[in-house]
Protein backbone atom coordinates (compact mmCIF):
# COMPACT_ATOMS: atom_id res chain seq x y z
CA UNK A 1 0.00 0.00 0.00
CA UNK A 2 1.56 3.14 -0.75
CA UNK A 3 2.03 5.56 1.92
CA UNK A 4 -1.00 7.73 2.81
CA UNK A 5 -3.21 5.93 0.09
CA UNK A 6 -7.16 6.16 1.04
CA UNK A 7 -10.19 4.38 -0.33
CA UNK A 8 -12.73 5.84 -1.87
CA UNK A 9 -15.55 4.10 -2.34
CA UNK A 10 -18.15 4.69 -4.91
CA UNK A 11 -21.62 2.74 -5.54
CA UNK A 12 -23.90 2.97 -8.30
CA UNK A 13 -20.34 2.86 -10.26
CA UNK A 14 -21.95 1.13 -13.30
CA UNK A 15 -24.36 3.85 -13.99
CA UNK A 16 -23.86 7.11 -16.15
CA UNK A 17 -23.00 9.13 -13.00
CA UNK A 18 -21.52 6.72 -10.92
CA UNK A 19 -19.11 5.46 -13.37
CA UNK A 20 -18.03 9.09 -14.06
CA UNK A 21 -17.22 9.56 -10.62
CA UNK A 22 -15.10 6.35 -10.45
CA UNK A 23 -13.12 7.51 -13.16
CA UNK A 24 -12.28 11.71 -11.71
CA UNK A 25 -11.68 10.07 -8.30
CA UNK A 26 -9.08 7.79 -9.74
CA UNK A 27 -7.77 10.37 -11.82
CA UNK A 28 -3.55 11.46 -10.80
CA UNK A 29 -2.51 13.16 -8.43
CA UNK A 30 -4.93 11.78 -6.04
CA UNK A 31 -3.39 9.52 -3.69
CA UNK A 32 -6.39 7.50 -3.32
CA UNK A 33 -8.13 3.84 -4.36
CA UNK A 34 -11.15 3.90 -5.83
CA UNK A 35 -13.24 0.85 -5.44
CA UNK A 36 -16.03 0.89 -7.58
CA UNK A 37 -19.26 -0.63 -6.61
CA UNK A 38 -22.53 -2.05 -7.95
CA UNK A 39 -24.81 -4.84 -8.75
CA UNK A 40 -21.92 -6.08 -11.78
CA UNK A 41 -19.17 -5.62 -9.23
CA UNK A 42 -17.06 -8.12 -7.45
CA UNK A 43 -18.42 -8.43 -4.64
CA UNK A 44 -21.53 -7.41 -6.24
CA UNK A 45 -23.60 -4.68 -4.10
CA UNK A 46 -27.67 -4.70 -4.59
CA UNK A 47 -29.54 -1.83 -2.82
CA UNK A 48 -32.36 -3.83 -2.45
CA UNK A 49 -30.32 -6.66 -0.90
CA UNK A 50 -28.72 -5.83 2.51
CA UNK A 51 -26.38 -8.75 2.60
CA UNK A 52 -24.75 -7.63 0.08
CA UNK A 53 -24.46 -4.30 1.24
CA UNK A 54 -22.81 -5.59 4.79
CA UNK A 55 -20.35 -8.01 2.81
CA UNK A 56 -19.38 -5.24 0.28
CA UNK A 57 -18.65 -3.05 3.56
CA UNK A 58 -16.96 -5.69 4.82
CA UNK A 59 -14.79 -6.12 1.75
CA UNK A 60 -13.88 -2.41 1.83
CA UNK A 61 -12.74 -2.49 5.42
CA UNK A 62 -10.77 -5.80 4.53
CA UNK A 63 -8.40 -3.92 2.09
CA UNK A 64 -6.45 -2.04 5.19
CA UNK A 65 -7.03 1.15 3.65
CA UNK A 66 -8.39 4.12 5.62
CA UNK A 67 -11.97 4.79 4.06
CA UNK A 68 -12.19 8.40 3.67
CA UNK A 69 -14.60 8.38 0.68
CA UNK A 70 -18.04 7.20 0.23
CA UNK A 71 -20.53 8.17 -2.92
CA UNK A 72 -23.61 6.64 -3.10
CA UNK A 73 -24.77 7.56 -6.85
CA UNK A 74 -27.98 5.53 -6.81
CA UNK A 75 -31.14 6.18 -7.79
CA UNK A 76 -34.71 5.17 -9.55
CA UNK A 77 -37.09 7.61 -11.61
CA UNK A 78 -38.47 5.19 -14.07
CA UNK A 79 -38.04 2.14 -15.55
CA UNK A 80 -39.76 -0.19 -18.38
CA UNK A 81 -42.77 -0.64 -15.77
CA UNK A 82 -43.04 2.92 -14.24
CA UNK A 83 -43.13 6.55 -15.00
CA UNK A 84 -43.51 9.58 -13.08
CA UNK A 85 -46.59 10.78 -11.67
CA UNK A 86 -48.32 13.51 -12.82
CA UNK A 87 -50.98 13.59 -11.06
CA UNK A 88 -52.58 11.74 -7.79
CA UNK A 89 -54.70 9.19 -9.90
CA UNK A 90 -50.97 7.78 -11.35
CA UNK A 91 -50.41 6.52 -7.78
CA UNK A 92 -49.07 2.98 -7.85
CA UNK A 93 -48.43 0.85 -4.84
CA UNK A 94 -45.78 -0.96 -6.88
CA UNK A 95 -44.19 2.01 -7.67
CA UNK A 96 -44.05 3.59 -4.40
CA UNK A 97 -42.80 1.04 -2.52
CA UNK A 98 -39.95 0.25 -5.57
CA UNK A 99 -38.93 4.16 -5.28
CA UNK A 100 -38.59 4.58 -1.35
CA UNK A 101 -36.36 1.30 -1.47
CA UNK A 102 -33.82 2.55 -4.09
CA UNK A 103 -34.10 6.05 -3.24
CA UNK A 104 -34.33 6.34 0.49
CA UNK A 105 -34.28 2.71 2.41
CA UNK A 106 -30.72 1.42 -0.06
CA UNK A 107 -28.80 4.71 0.97
CA UNK A 108 -30.08 4.40 4.66
CA UNK A 109 -28.89 1.10 4.48
CA UNK A 110 -25.23 1.91 3.16
CA UNK A 111 -24.97 4.59 6.06
CA UNK A 112 -25.76 1.61 8.15
CA UNK A 113 -22.92 -0.38 7.09
CA UNK A 114 -20.38 2.46 5.70
CA UNK A 115 -20.54 5.32 7.82
CA UNK A 116 -18.84 2.98 10.56
CA UNK A 117 -15.89 2.64 8.64
CA UNK A 118 -15.30 6.07 8.72
CA UNK A 119 -12.03 6.89 10.69
CA UNK A 120 -12.29 8.17 14.02
CA UNK A 121 -10.20 11.19 13.68
CA UNK A 122 -9.30 13.45 10.37
CA UNK A 123 -11.36 14.37 7.49
CA UNK A 124 -13.87 11.87 5.74
CA UNK A 125 -17.19 12.60 3.52
CA UNK A 126 -20.03 10.38 2.95
CA UNK A 127 -22.30 11.46 0.01
CA UNK A 128 -25.57 10.64 -1.33
CA UNK A 129 -26.69 12.03 -4.94
CA UNK A 130 -30.24 13.51 -4.00
CA UNK A 131 -32.29 15.75 -6.39
CA UNK A 132 -33.18 19.02 -6.49
CA UNK A 133 -36.88 17.78 -6.60
CA UNK A 134 -36.70 16.15 -3.46
CA UNK A 135 -36.58 19.60 -2.08
CA UNK A 136 -40.13 20.67 -0.25
CA UNK A 137 -39.55 24.43 0.22
CA UNK A 138 -38.59 24.56 -3.56
CA UNK A 139 -41.45 22.54 -4.72
CA UNK A 140 -43.37 24.57 -6.88
CA UNK A 141 -44.35 22.34 -9.67
CA UNK A 142 -46.26 19.58 -7.98
CA UNK A 143 -46.02 15.65 -9.78
CA UNK A 144 -43.52 13.37 -9.50
CA UNK A 145 -45.12 12.22 -6.09
CA UNK A 146 -42.83 8.83 -5.95
CA UNK A 147 -39.38 10.63 -6.30
CA UNK A 148 -39.77 14.02 -4.82
CA UNK A 149 -40.91 12.18 -1.46
CA UNK A 150 -38.48 9.08 -1.48
CA UNK A 151 -35.69 12.02 -2.18
CA UNK A 152 -37.02 13.87 0.56
CA UNK A 153 -37.02 11.36 2.83
CA UNK A 154 -33.67 10.40 1.88
CA UNK A 155 -32.64 14.21 2.81
CA UNK A 156 -34.11 13.57 6.08
CA UNK A 157 -32.07 10.20 6.70
CA UNK A 158 -28.87 12.03 5.83
CA UNK A 159 -29.58 14.94 8.49
CA UNK A 160 -30.49 12.65 11.03
CA UNK A 161 -27.48 10.20 10.16
CA UNK A 162 -25.16 13.21 10.15
CA UNK A 163 -26.16 13.64 13.70
CA UNK A 164 -24.88 10.39 15.01
CA UNK A 165 -21.90 10.36 12.75
CA UNK A 166 -20.78 14.03 14.44
CA UNK A 167 -20.59 11.98 18.16
CA UNK A 168 -17.95 9.35 16.51
CA UNK A 169 -16.24 11.46 13.47
CA UNK A 170 -16.32 15.05 13.91
CA UNK A 171 -14.34 15.78 11.41
CA UNK A 172 -16.99 14.17 8.81
CA UNK A 173 -19.42 15.34 6.40
CA UNK A 174 -22.81 13.48 5.39
CA UNK A 175 -23.72 15.24 2.77
CA UNK A 176 -27.07 15.19 0.18
CA UNK A 177 -25.69 16.42 -3.57
CA UNK A 178 -27.92 17.80 -6.34
CA UNK A 179 -26.08 17.04 -9.44
CA UNK A 180 -27.94 19.62 -11.92
CA UNK A 181 -29.24 17.57 -15.03
CA UNK A 182 -26.97 14.69 -16.51
CA UNK A 183 -27.16 13.57 -19.63
CA UNK A 184 -27.97 10.04 -18.34
CA UNK A 185 -30.67 7.15 -19.41
CA UNK A 186 -32.81 8.61 -16.17
CA UNK A 187 -32.92 12.23 -17.51
CA UNK A 188 -33.00 11.60 -21.03
CA UNK A 189 -37.10 11.29 -21.47
CA UNK A 190 -37.29 14.70 -19.32
CA UNK A 191 -34.95 17.28 -21.46
CA UNK A 192 -36.62 20.30 -22.24
CA UNK A 193 -35.52 23.06 -24.40
CA UNK A 194 -33.26 25.61 -22.84
CA UNK A 195 -32.35 22.90 -19.91
CA UNK A 196 -28.83 22.70 -18.83
CA UNK A 197 -27.70 19.63 -19.90
CA UNK A 198 -23.85 18.31 -18.78
CA UNK A 199 -21.97 15.18 -19.66
CA UNK A 200 -21.72 12.61 -16.98
CA UNK A 201 -17.45 13.58 -16.82
CA UNK A 202 -18.72 17.39 -16.21
CA UNK A 203 -21.11 16.63 -13.76
CA UNK A 204 -18.33 14.39 -11.70
CA UNK A 205 -15.70 17.14 -12.02
CA UNK A 206 -17.88 19.50 -10.46
CA UNK A 207 -19.37 17.26 -7.72
CA UNK A 208 -15.64 15.90 -6.66
CA UNK A 209 -14.58 19.73 -6.62
CA UNK A 210 -17.27 20.02 -4.41
CA UNK A 211 -16.52 16.97 -2.01
CA UNK A 212 -12.84 18.51 -1.82
CA UNK A 213 -14.11 21.43 -0.27
CA UNK A 214 -16.69 20.16 1.82
CA UNK A 215 -16.39 21.07 6.03
CA UNK A 216 -17.38 19.51 8.81
CA UNK A 217 -19.70 22.54 10.24
CA UNK A 218 -21.74 21.42 6.42
CA UNK A 219 -22.43 17.85 7.57
CA UNK A 220 -26.25 17.39 7.46
CA UNK A 221 -26.50 19.42 4.97
CA UNK A 222 -28.12 19.42 0.87
CA UNK A 223 -26.24 20.92 -1.79
CA UNK A 224 -26.05 21.69 -5.39
CA UNK A 225 -23.21 20.68 -7.96
CA UNK A 226 -21.83 24.61 -7.13
CA UNK A 227 -21.66 23.97 -3.62
CA UNK A 228 -24.67 25.65 -2.57
CA UNK A 229 -27.35 25.24 0.15
CA UNK A 230 -29.78 23.77 -0.90
CA UNK A 231 -33.60 24.77 0.50
CA UNK A 232 -35.16 21.29 2.58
Amino acid sequence: MPENETLAVVVGASGGIGAALAAELSREPRRQRVVALSRRSDPPLDLLDEASIAEAARFAAGLGIPVRLVVDATGFLHDDRFAPERRLQDLDLEHMLHAFRVNAIGPALLMKHFLPLLPRDGRSVFATISAKVGSIGDNRLGGWYSYRASKAALNQLVRTASIELRRRCPEAACVALHPGTVDTRLSAPFGKAGLELRTPAEAARLLVAVLDTLQPAQSGGFFDYRGQALPW
